[in-house]
């Protein structure tokens, strides 16, 4: 008898295993998770390339010689392809496959970034501005202070000449490449438009109402680690000269300090477009629909999914389908518009675009400038410090949404709180900086006792006035005594030794008259450091960025359910 129970008991937990039903619903949730562990690789794909792009924007304004309006519209172009579709896209798209629209989105982007990074490839090797461009030999004394038509009778020294008046004081670019990498950031803005909203949409359509929230904050953790690491990648990259492997490195007389440094930007862009590559591939095979968390009866397949013969019939309903979804698409924008409290919203998100993600693009450009960081100091700075209390601020967010409660009016109104803040905060960041450094000619005097404005007299004086040197080129010398010249000409250097970036100037005229009597005048290349009063500035600026970005974070949860709220209310109005 107890052996028939036994049997018994054995065959229905056999059943059960084996069961379709049970099967299904297997498949199903496993299906589900696919598609969340897809979606959260191209969440962190996508936001990678996107802060690696931001990390590389001095390295292409200095590549392809452009001004800081150019640099702002390459940039800009991302929002411009994505502006251009995510309305269309999100009306639509949910009535499409989306995770194969998602699969051409992440195609797109990957594309976009290989063109971007491709742009290197058709360009030249890089060239700098510098007086000495070759030396044959380290042994070689190179006098800086001659006159370039007396070169001729001195082959082993190799002065590349001024070009006068061919510039002037703005900036334009010396190739038309740019607009490469301005359509790739473009491509790239397009691609994205159907990864978020139809992402966010099918989990919250087809998993249980009380796991979409973890499903979603799993995801939006994952989806922080891709800034980090590509604020990380431009730091590593911008350490890399740009022709790295291509020139030899110890003929290279700048360093990543130095203002005409440009580091392998293009680098970056292939591995991220490589991730992007990667992340499309599961979306191909993933399907239209799934039956909803917890619901037992199986919502029927579409045709086009199991019948061949039926799909001509789900295209012409599909394409009338669509015809009735156009003729609504305005008079939804315009209800969604007209909600006060999505209205609210948008406002906070200007606000914390002007004072967040506008900056970010400049951020590290700022540091360089303003406190002598290193492009690569400086993105590696913004990766372990301020993305760090994004996480935070983030996190903290959704604990106040869940301790309090927070209804959207309540969610978008501390979003609208949060972002105001973070934009005073960003005025305040302005107050913190550094004395400018002390060039001879530029801002200080020869001697080093008072500033001068600049005119192109200044740059002369007695020292190097029988120098020939040209006023238009930027070859910095340090000397002993902290000050910087223009170039070794203009410090009235006479010998060197050394080769590449070691290279030292010695019997610099110029650096002699703010010398105490015996000491060295000799100079040697790269601008002088700043101040030790500059660090200071630094650390109070970085502590104001850090406590700017984890404010503005915290309103970023709060924000992010308004949208989905609102969304749902207007979905029940209709």
């Amino acid at each position: 008898m107890e052996e028939s129970s036994q049997d018994v008991s054995q065959m229905t937990s056999q059943q059960v295993l084996c069961d379709p039903a049970e099967r299904k619903s297997r498949k199903r949730l496993s299906t589900l998770k696919i598609f969340i562990i897809a979606l959260s690789f191209a969440y962190f794909s996508k936001a990678l390339t996107g802060t690696y792009m931001k990390s590389s924007v001095t390295q292409i304004e200095r590549r392809f010689d452009l001004s800081s309006t150019h640099v702002g519209l390459i940039d800009g172009s991302f929002e411009m392809g994505n502006l251009l579709f995510l309305a269309v896209v999100s009306h639509f798209g949910a009535q499409l496959h989306r995770p194969r629209l998602i699969a051409a989105g992440c195609l797109l982007m990957a594309v976009g970034a290989l063109l971007t990074g491709l742009t290197h490839f058709f360009m030249g090797f890089y060239k700098y501005d510098t007086v000495i461009q070759v030396l044959q030999s380290s042994n070689v004394s190179i006098p800086a202070c001659v006159d370039p038509l007396k070169t001729v009778d001195m082959p082993e020294i190799q002065i590349e000449p001024s070009v006068e008046g061919n510039k002037g004081c703005e900036r334009e670019s010396s190739s038309h490449m740019w607009i490469y990498v301005f359509l790739g950031n473009a491509l790239r803005g397009i691609g994205e438009t159907p990864v978020t909203p139809l992402g966010i949409s099918y989990i919250d359509d087809f998993a249980k109402a009380e796991n979409s929230p973890f499903y979603i904050a799993c995801l939006q953790t994952i989806t922080l680690l891709g800034p980090m690491f590509g604020f990380l990648l431009g730091s590593y990259c911008a350490k890399l000269y740009v022709d790295v492997g291509y020139v030899d490195m110890e003929s290279v007389t700048i360093t990543p300090k130095d203002s005409r440094w440009v580091g392998a930007w293009w680098l970056g862009f292939l591995i991220s477009s490589s991730l992007l590559l990667v992340s499309s591939i599961p979306f191909w095979f993933l399907p239209r629909s799934l039956p909803k968390q917890g619901d037992e009866t199986d919502t029927p397949t579409p045709p086009s999914l199991t019948l061949d013969g039926a799909e001509s019939a789900q295209s012409s309903n599909q394409t009338i389908k669509l015809t009735e979804i156009a003729k609504g698409f305005l008079p939804s924008l315009k209800r969604l518009l007209g909600t006060p409290t999505y209205f609210l919203f948008l406002c906070a998100a200007i606000l914390k675009f002007n004072s967040f993600i506008g900056l970010l693009t400049f951020k590290a450009k700022y540091m360089e400038q303003q406190f002598g960081q290193s492009a690569s100091r400086a993105n590696f700075l913004i990766g372990v410090l301020n993305l760090p209390a994004v996480a935070v601020g983030i996190f903290l967010g959704g604990l106040l949404m869940r301790r309090y409660k927070l209804s959207v009016v309540s969610g978008a109104q501390l979003s609208f709180a949060t972002s105001f803040m973070g934009y005073l905060l960003l005025l305040l960041q302005f107050g913190t900086k550094c004395d400018n450094r002390p060039v001879a000619g530029l801002t200080v005097s020869y001697n080093g006792t008072q500033s001068v404005s600049y005119n192109g007299e200044m740059l002369f004086s007695d020292c190097n006035r029988d120098c020939s040197c040209s006023p238009n080129e930027w070859d910095p010398v340090c000397s002993d005594s902290g000050i910087t010249y223009v170039s070794p000409c203009m410090a009235g250097c006479l010998d060197s030794s050394g080769r590449g970036k070691n290279t030292v100037f010695h019997n610099c005229s110029c650096a002699s008259t703010s010398y105490p009597p015996g000491s060295s005048t000799s100079a040697r290349l790269g601008q002088c450091p700043h101040a030790k009063d500059c660090s200071r500035s630094f650390t109070s600026y970085m502590a104001v960025s850090v406590l700017s970005s984890f404010i503005n974070s915290l309103g970023a949860t709060p924000g992010y359910m308004v949208i989905i709220r609102s969304g749902q209310n207007y979905s029940l109005r209709n």
